[in-house]
């Protein structure tokens, strides 16, 4: 085998294996308590997420969803309670508007589609949480691992 070709089938086997790191940001009353049901229920779904528990999806800076995805994030989730049933009034409408200005930014900056992904959840959803993990998961890993806003030395 020549140097390039075992480089190529190095590069393969990595893609093959590569798991994407998701770190979720899940507001404390809704969507942390659908994420702590289905793991009270034994629900499976993918390791492949960190959880970040916040007082609310409002709060959610939009620099921490940057810092995660230069840290080596593959992926980040913020998720939050449903439109109307915010336990600090309007948190998750602030959250709606700092996400849509974030996903133009993104887009700008050439993140792809789909790494930074918005929802709600509420605390007796954990079906649609452990779907949600799956979904996120089956997206990010359809994208292959982020080169972009990676800081120097982390991914190679």
């Amino acid at each position: 085998m020549t140097e390039t070709s075992k480089e190529e089938t190095k590069v393969e086997i990595k893609k093959e294996t590569w798991e994407p790191k998701i770190v979720a940001f899940l507001c404390n009353w809704c969507s942390y308590a659908g994420a702590d049901l289905a793991g009270v229920s034994r629900l499976q779904y993918p390791p492949n997420i960190r959880i970040i528990r916040v007082p609310c999806s409002g709060r959610v800076n939009p620099l921490f969803i940057m810092r995660a995805l230069r840290q080596g994030a593959d992926g980040v989730l913020v998720s939050g309670c449903h439109p109307g049933d915010c336990h600090y009034l309007s948190g998750n409408y602030y959250a709606r508007r700092k996400f849509t200005l974030l996903n133009s930014l993104l887009e700008h900056m050439g993140v792809e589609k789909g790494r930074v992904q918005f929802s709600w959840v509420s605390a007796s959803e954990s079906i649609k949480f452990a779907q949600l993990i799956k979904e996120v998961t089956e997206c990010v890993k359809a994208l292959g691992p982020r080169n972009k806003l990676v800081k120097a030395g982390l991914r190679k």
